[in-house]
């Protein structure tokens, strides 16, 4: 069987501009928590202390807390559907906390960590999964976009969004308050989507302010990557000309420090930037998913032993962080629990007729016309009841 070379343990010692054949992996944390030299990525992240580490470590906490109940609600029929998130919360987290505030995201429906530093309600994330609204919310609020659930389609969104921040002068003016960029999240499998390669031939040509950043969490639902490219998927941004770099992405650290580079060359007009994060699905594909029909347990321990929150603990632990401050993380989280279960359990049946709010963001004539006939409809059911 054809391999892609993971090389999750190995740090890396240069980048690739697009150019050339990427490098190896970027780490700048050892799956035992040791902290790694490298010559282009460490200034990247020296400035993040213990108490940055700390606030990073309970984002993925949190993010992990979250996830866990929302997959416990699905189980007991709480929720339709819900897709864990479960082990890659060091690459949404790490890459999130290096976005700008006015920075955009086109998130695919896994990125609960992201949701989570963009400051968003996670508990609005499960009124789409209970099947009670559209899923939807004024995204200019947090500049973080509503989940596609459609595999790779908002890739070309992102594409068009940064094109749209070019033609409004909002990149590489030097102002750091005004200079914008875009970033689409999506899995391996998202990039056997054809939008995802008509987003990244825009991106480029353009030279558009994007961050494509692929999430290899190892299997597009039951098929492994090996299976869907001969090459390792970093070298997909390489052919349209995109600078590209493959990191660790259960490294919090790494993460971070790449996407802080990707963002500066797009806050620059540097154009577009993809990252490869390999990393690994804990969990299943959605609740519909039983991972156990393709994949060995041995694969999955060898994973575990690379848990991100496992990973930063330690680092943290050695750098002095004492269990008071876990202790009062898990009673945060406890709550967080419970909160999350409440919320989900109170949310009511919505309105028939709410299916017709939030289609269009302004009145739109089809739309009312629809509106219209439907309370008829409703309304001839009342007479025949007298």
């Amino acid at each position: 069987m054809i391999t892609t070379d993971t090389s999750e343990d190995t740090p890396h010692v240069g980048r690739n501009t697009g150019s050339g054949a990427p490098d190896h992996t970027v780490q700048l944390l050892s799956p035992t928590g040791e902290r790694l030299s490298d010559a282009v990525y460490s200034a990247r992240a020296d400035h993040l202390d213990r108490a940055a580490l700390e606030t990073i470590y309970r984002d993925m906490a949190l993010t992990r807390r979250f996830d866990t109940e929302a997959t416990s609600l699905q189980r007991q029929g709480e929720l339709g559907l819900w897709p864990p998130s479960l082990g890659q919360e060091a690459a949404q987290v790490g890459s999130a906390r290096a976005l700008r505030p006015q920075d955009f995201v086109f998130p695919s429906y896994r990125e609960h960590g992201v949701a989570w530093v963009r400051g968003l309600d996670m508990r609005d994330l499960l009124r789409l999964y209970r099947g009670r609204e559209h899923g939807g919310w004024d995204a200019r609020e947090h500049n973080y976009n509503v989940p596609t659930l459609v595999i790779g389609s908002h890739a070309l969104h992102a594409a068009g969004y940064g094109m749209g921040i070019q033609r409004d002068g909002d990149v590489g003016t030097g102002d750091a308050d005004r200079d914008r960029a875009v970033v689409a999240y999506f899995g391996d499998g998202a990039t056997s989507q054809g939008d995802v390669s008509e987003a990244m031939v825009f991106a480029s040509a353009a030279s558009a302010p994007v961050v494509f950043f692929c999430q290899n969490n190892q299997w597009a639902i039951s098929v492994p990557t090996a299976k869907q490219s001969r090459i390792p998927l970093v070298h997909r941004g390489e052919g349209f000309g995109i600078p590209s770099v493959r990191v660790d992405g259960n490294d919090v650290l790494a993460c971070y420090a790449v996407m802080s580079e990707a963002l500066e060359r797009a806050h620059n007009g540097g154009g577009p930037s993809f990252i490869e994060a390999v990393t690994y699905r804990m969990g299943a594909h959605t609740t519909s998913d039983d991972p156990t029909r393709y994949r060995s347990r041995a694969e999955e321990e060898h994973w575990r032993q690379r848990d991100p929150l496992v990973r930063l603990r330690t680092h943290l632990e050695s750098l002095g962080t004492g269990s008071e401050f876990f202790d009062d993380l898990e009673a945060e989280a406890d709550r967080l629990g419970e909160d999350t279960r409440t919320f989900c359990r109170a949310l009511d049946k919505p309105q028939p007729e709410s299916m017709f709010d939030h289609v269009y963001a302004t009145p739109q004539s089809q739309i009312e016309r629809e509106r219209a006939w439907f309370r008829d409809y409703e309304s001839s059911f009342e007479e025949e009841a007298k």
